[in-house]
């Protein structure tokens, strides 16, 4: 029997490290690149694949109505029938042909008000972006919710590694700059997009799939809005301060805050791994069950988090100048700053995998929703003001409001099922 327990918790951990690993792989890759294109064409360069990754993502999410969001959920829970394929499919055409409409007409506001160095040629033919990451991050959350946990992290992996051979080859070929930035996406995505699908097909995606079906796609429009409202919160929550300071104060404050935040979010990583994983599960277990695994994990991945703070925070001043140059030297203060409100990622990494996991998106987008009156209100007032520091001080108060606001809501739902009131309450 102990050696059954021993067997059944190696089990349970391999999926976790399986993610931790593809995360870290692709954060080292995506700091790679963050690394050569800082090198090659300095701190506005870094701040301009910042938005050119950030702007059609973000694009992509809001015109299909969450869909990376609730794919997952559909897919692990088993009761859409055969015509979720066809379904999932036609709302990836028609939103990233709309979103790419909507990225190239809006190319003359985005070269005046964030991508001022760029033409508006080639912020116009970053649209194709929009189509690609679409693409890739639903290939991604297909794999999660066919509990093919090595094909989800591989697509993880890819997305950011890619970029790299695909910048090499483009600048080898004499292009320069914003150019080649946005060839590498669009490249880089291409690949990682056509590997996922091919995985996501394997698996038995379109197995007996049947026509589209106008009833699903509103449920899953639903659902996913729901959903989308915490995650375009969470997302408000991570990066205003990058389209604040890239408004204000250009683009090379921009990329030495985009290091910043990048070194501080390696504390993200356990926490996204956890959410990863157990999301899909959490949707398959039941309420009860998942209740009970989600309070175990609660205090154990909050102390992970909290244990990886300091040495981090120590290492910075080393770690941000020799890697990317003494330009950057401001960054390490404000990656300090950010981790103090990080700490907390991990006890609020569970609750999100909870609340999604058993039907309840609503109410991790009211919790996200206090975090994002943080950030507005925090962010106006202090980045005009003190500029980088400003910012990682409103995103610190932000994250820790978020974290105390999931918490509350994982309360309220515990205490509602010791009551009686089922925990599943699958239209929160």
């Amino acid at each position: 029997m102990t050696r059954a327990a021993g067997r059944r918790r190696h089990d349970a951990a391999r999926p976790l490290a399986g993610n931790l690993a593809a995360q870290l792989g692709a954060l080292g890759a995506l700091a790679l690149a963050t690394l050569l294109v800082a090198r090659l064409d300095g701190p506005a360069g870094v701040g301009d694949l910042a938005l050119l990754r950030l702007g059609p993502w973000v694009l992509a999410v809001v015109l299909s109505g969450g869909l990376p969001g609730a794919v997952s959920y559909f897919l692990a829970d088993g009761r859409a029938g055969r015509s979720l394929p066809p379904t999932v499919l036609a709302i990836v055409l028609g939103s990233g042909a709309l979103g790419a409409v909507v990225w190239a007409a809006g190319a003359p506001l985005l070269h005046a008000v964030l991508l001022r160095d760029l033409p508006i040629v080639v912020i116009a033919w970053a649209a194709l972006k929009v189509v690609s990451r679409l693409l890739v991050i639903t290939a991604k959350a297909c794999a999660q919710g066919l509990l093919d946990p090595a094909g989800s992290n591989l697509v993880i992996l890819l997305e950011e590694l890619c970029f790299l051979p695909a910048y090499g080859a483009v600048r080898a070929l004499g292009v320069r700059g914003g150019v080649a930035i946005v060839a590498a996406l669009v490249l880089g995505d291409a690949v990682t997009a056509s590997i996922g699908w091919w995985r996501v097909f394997r698996r038995g995606f379109w197995r007996g799939g049947r026509t589209v079906s106008l009833p699903l796609a509103r449920r899953i429009l639903a659902f996913g809005t729901r959903a989308q409202l915490g995650s375009l919160m969470t997302l408000v929550n991570l990066r205003l301060d990058f389209l604040l300071l890239g408004g204000l104060a250009g683009s090379a404050v921009l990329g030495t805050y985009a290091v910043a935040s990048r070194y501080a979010e390696l504390l993200r990583l356990p926490p996204l791994a956890v959410y990863w994983d157990y999301y899909p599960r959490f949707a398959r277990a039941g309420a009860a069950t998942s209740a009970a695994q989600a309070r175990s994990l609660v205090p154990r991945l909050g102390l992970v988090t909290v244990a990886g703070a300091a040495p981090l925070a120590v290492t910075a001043p080393f770690v941000i100048p020799f890697v990317y140059g003494a330009a950057f030297h401001p960054a390490v203060l404000a990656a300090q700053l950010l981790m103090v409100g990080l700490v907390g990622e991990g006890f609020g990494g569970v609750v999100t995998a909870f609340l999604y996991g058993t039907g309840r998106p609503g109410l991790n987008s009211v919790a996200t929703a206090i975090g994002l009156a943080t950030t507005v209100a925090l962010d106006l007032l202090l980045i005009p003001r003190y500029g980088l520091l400003g910012a990682a001080a409103a995103s610190c108060a932000a994250y820790l409001a978020t974290t105390l606001a999931l918490l509350g809501c994982f309360r309220l739902v515990m205490r509602s099922a010791a009551a009686g009131a089922p925990v599943e309450a699958g239209r929160a």
